[in-house]
């Protein structure tokens, strides 16, 4: 289920622009939610040129290394780039009433505060001082297994994924997956169509699902599939920091 394209100028403008509560109710559904357009094509190449340079990014992760896949992936530095900046400051308020809701239905005894720049202090607080956007890279045959990005005590529980290459243009394959499962079933599977610019919302690790006896709660995991051919970039935001 998606929410209106954003056509205004900025980013932030664009962010503004969305249908929230429409976002909201597809969170609550699915677990994930469609921002059309949240990017510009010329967004898209601006974002994806910054992979080739070193001075924005604070490490470089080669995820064969590892077993998280292959292909590979970059955190941003602090300072984060101004355009990741800011939207990770715009689209954080919009999801902590959401974010907070889901935690009194699971009895999780933690709120969020309004601004982001409250929550990063909780995280630096605990030592978690290391920032968590990044962009990814697949080539040819490149995959990432399904997982989480938890990365300490202090958990943002929605996090958002922004495609920035055009499928059938410059790769294929490649889709944004996530499997959810629930107590007691088997894994549900769901693949969400994206396009060049579009952003997917989506919980991190747990969230609510109404039940018999009140909510249950359910767990998330998201990868991406084999890219058949190309070069496929995405920007991730995750909205705690890292240990």
């Amino acid at each position: 289920m998606s929410v209106e394209r954003g056509d205004a100028g900025t980013p932030g403008d664009r962010v503004s622009a969305f249908d929230w509560d429409e976002a909201q109710r597809s969170l609550d559904a699915h677990g994930n939610a469609l921002l059309p357009g949240l990017l510009t094509a010329d967004e898209c190449a601006a974002m994806t040129a910054l992979y080739a340079h070193h001075d924005p990014f604070r490490s470089r992760v080669v995820m064969a290394r590892y077993g998280f896949g292959s292909g590979e992936y970059k955190y941003f530095g602090y300072p984060l780039p101004d355009a990741v900046s800011a939207l990770r400051s715009a689209i954080y308020p919009r999801l902590v009433a959401i974010a907070n809701r889901w935690n009194d239905a699971m009895q999780v005894d933690v709120h969020y505060p309004e601004h982001h720049e409250e929550f990063i202090r909780r995280c630096h607080d605990a030592g978690q001082l290391r920032p968590t956007p990044l962009l990814l890279r697949y080539g040819e045959g490149d995959y990432n297994c399904l997982h989480q990005d938890l990365y300490g005590e202090h958990v943002f529980p929605i996090q958002l994924t922004v495609l920035l290459s055009q499928p059938g243009r410059d790769f294929e394959g490649g889709e944004f997956v996530l499997t959810e499962q629930r107590p007691r079933q088997q894994s549900r599977a769901e693949v969400v169509p994206l396009a060049q610019g579009d952003a997917v919302l989506f919980a991190v690790n747990q969230r609510p699902v109404a039940g018999a006896h009140g909510s249950r709660k359910v767990t998330l995991r998201h990868g991406v599939s084999r890219v058949r051919c190309g070069q496929r970039h995405a920007l991730g935001i995750i909205f705690h920091d890292a240990r």
